[in-house]
């Protein structure tokens, strides 16, 4: 098909579709920048996709269907995605001696000229989709780029990388301890049992208690670091970077819209938001949405090619290779984050000291009061954010990230390695490994509203997932304990034991003690008083019941910063919680024998809040 006589920019002002102003803003913004008029118009909100399709069909030109298009891998080979992904275009094959180029914008002259020059012969355009051209370039072309994405961390740091669950010394410790307890226990039942039984108890308290201690020296202090209305007031439009914010998604097509909804109501100017929505190649589902958006997007496509490991961490790697910003935050599709949140962030890294190279946001719920378990996260999450990561904060113990609305230094995330892609738990690694060379995090006072899980197999899953990542990132910092103490100090070694490794612990022991307690309170089962003197029994008994009330009391504590006073009388169902917990734990534990890297994928979207904005107050 020939190339257009008249451009697309000029037929979309002629349509009425983009005004003459926004125009010469789109063509600054593209000399600026080096991306195509097309992908700026439609990724930043100028033009929907609909429109664009309208005004194509106006000039006489329909999108082909381009995803059976037969390829020349030596032509692909000469072309460099990033260039291709900004221009909306690429070169195929060789045909009648033409190349045939598939082109969004089939009068974009600075990728036709690029065809001319690179093939020495003259292009023959098929029209398509951005979005089809997007996802046939990632696809065919994207493979080095993820490869780098698994792999980097690997090649750069093998010891920081989860891709070995267990070492070989891990293992033998492991089946060592397992021997020796079998033979303790054959020699001298009695004794082991009595021995292992006051282990367990004990440590399960000391671990409760540490998370008191953490709860209570977090409740003297607001959220650590505050910015002011004043210097937001501050803060000119016109000075503010690049700030880049990476969405991804899998099968979330049903939250498209609110995803869209929630981006626009964010304070930062548009040409300076680099928004990644980052979709699987095999999810048809989230990118037929997109496409069929009837309303202007505000961001910018990047299909992650198929690779194993299948995760969020891989996908936010791949996201980096295309990213410009120099800030870079993660959020969920249900996401609601403050509005001023990304103002407050650059405000709070400008006052810092140059190692801070992460700020995190409190995460709470927009939908507290729906059902038991949305309360009882709640109550969780508000804990977490408000009491526990200030504690570690002022304690300077290392600081396992959210999941979202974690804002990066970028320079210093890429030095870092980035996540590591066969972590199930990301941000807590990555936290860890921030810590260990030196870096520091801050908490903001801004919050990002999520939508808790109100469905108890999919908070199962989800939660399984969280405990086998924690798991995980116990595994991999601790396989040279003495080298961890030197680079996190013996302090910072006791906080992440106490934290990260006794989070997952405790949820294990807790069943056991629970069984104990009930077959001691119930069933006068003389096996169990002549392997337990009641002494022993007394003290787990006493273990079970104070690590209990304790956490009562910390969800108690959860309320009153934000002034949640109607969940205070569920922090009293905090012991069925936690054997909710130990369920997901269980089931952790399963899969990282069996499946480590697998991501368990959570529903969203299920929640029948319907606005939530109206609730976040």
């Amino acid at each position: 098909m020939d190339t257009l006589s008249i451009s697309i920019p000029d037929i979309l002002v002629a349509d009425g579709f983009i005004s003459p102003a926004d125009q010469e803003k789109i063509h600054a913004f593209s000399e600026r920048s080096g991306m195509s008029y097309l992908k700026i118009a439609l990724n930043f909100g100028y033009v929907s996709r609909k429109n664009y399709e309208r005004s194509l069909g106006n000039a006489g030109y329909q999108f082909a269907e381009i995803r059976n298009e037969t390829f020349d891998q030596k032509i692909l080979d000469q072309v460099d995605l990033k260039f291709a992904n900004d221009q909306l275009g690429l070169p195929l094959r060789i045909e009648n001696n033409k190349v045939v180029t598939v082109l969004a914008d089939p009068s974009n002259n600075l990728f036709l000229d690029f065809v001319r020059f690179t093939y020495d012969l003259e292009p023959e355009v098929i029209v398509a989709s951005d979005l089809e051209i997007t996802w046939l370039s990632h696809k065919l072309t994207g493979q080095k780029y993820v490869k780098s994405s698994v792999f980097e961390l690997l090649k750069r740091d093998p010891k920081s990388s989860a891709s070995t669950t267990f070492t070989a010394p891990q293992l033998a410790f492991i089946f060592i301890l397992w021997g020796l307890t079998a033979i303790g226990l054959f020699l001298n039942f009695k004794t082991v049992s009595i021995g292992i039984n006051l282990v367990i108890s004990s440590f399960f308290l000391v671990a409760i208690i540490f998370k008191l201690f953490l709860a209570l020296v977090g409740s003297r202090f607001e959220l650590h670091q505050a910015v002011t209305k004043t210097e937001l007031r501050a803060i000119v439009n016109d000075e503010l970077p690049v700030y880049t914010i990476l969405l991804p998604v899998y099968k979330e097509d049903k939250l498209i819209k609110k995803l869209i909804w929630n981006l626009q109501s964010l304070d930062y100017p548009r040409e300076q938001l680099d928004i990644k929505l980052l979709i699987e190649e095999d999810d048809s589902k989230t990118l037929g949405a997109v496409k069929d958006l009837d309303f202007p997007a505000v961001f910018e496509v990047i299909v992650v090619p198929f690779h194993m490991p299948k995760t969020k961490p891989k996908a936010c790697n791949y996201g980096l290779h295309f990213s410009r910003g120099q800030y870079l935050t993660i959020y969920d599709a249900e996401d609601i984050p403050d509005t001023d949140q990304l103002k407050k962030v650059v405000a709070l890294f400008n006052k810092l000291p140059e190692n801070y190279i992460c700020i995190q946001s409190a995460l709470n719920y927009f939908n507290r009061n729906e059902n038991f378990l949305t309360r009882m996260f709640t109550l969780e999450y508000s804990y977490w954010f408000d009491y526990m990561l200030p504690g570690l904060d002022t304690l300077d113990i290392p600081i396992p990230l959210g999941g979202t609305s974690n804002h990066f230094k970028m320079d210093v995330l890429i030095e870092l390695g980035a996540w590591d892609p066969f972590n199930v738990t990301e941000d807590a690694d990555l936290g860890v490994r921030a810590y260990a060379k030196g870096y520091k995090v801050a908490i903001i006072n801004s919050t990002t509203y999520e939508e808790a899980n109100n469905n108890f197999w999919n908070w199962i899953r989800q939660r399984s997932r969280w405990i086998k990542g924690y798991m995980q990132t116990y595994l991999v910092h601790m396989r040279n304990p003495v080298a961890l103490i030197k680079k996190i100090g013996f302090r910072g070694f006791l906080g992440f034991n106490f934290f990260i490794g006794a989070t997952s612990a405790t949820f294990l022991i807790y069943p056991v003690l629970l069984i104990i307690f009930i077959c001691y309170l119930i069933f006068d089962f003389s096996t169990i008083r002549n392997l337990f003197p009641d002494w022993v029994l007394f003290m787990s008994i006493f273990n079970l019941m104070v690590g209990n009330i304790l956490m009562i009391y910390i969800n108690m504590m959860a309320v009153f910063k934000r002034r949640y006073f109607e969940l205070i009388l569920f922090a009293i169902a905090n012991p069925i919680y936690w054997l909710m917990h130990s369920v997901a734990a269980y089931m952790g534990l399963y899969q990282l024998i069996t499946n480590p890297f697998y991501w368990e994928k959570t529903n969203h979207g299920l929640s029948k809040v319907n606005n939530p904005t109206n609730v976040i107050k």
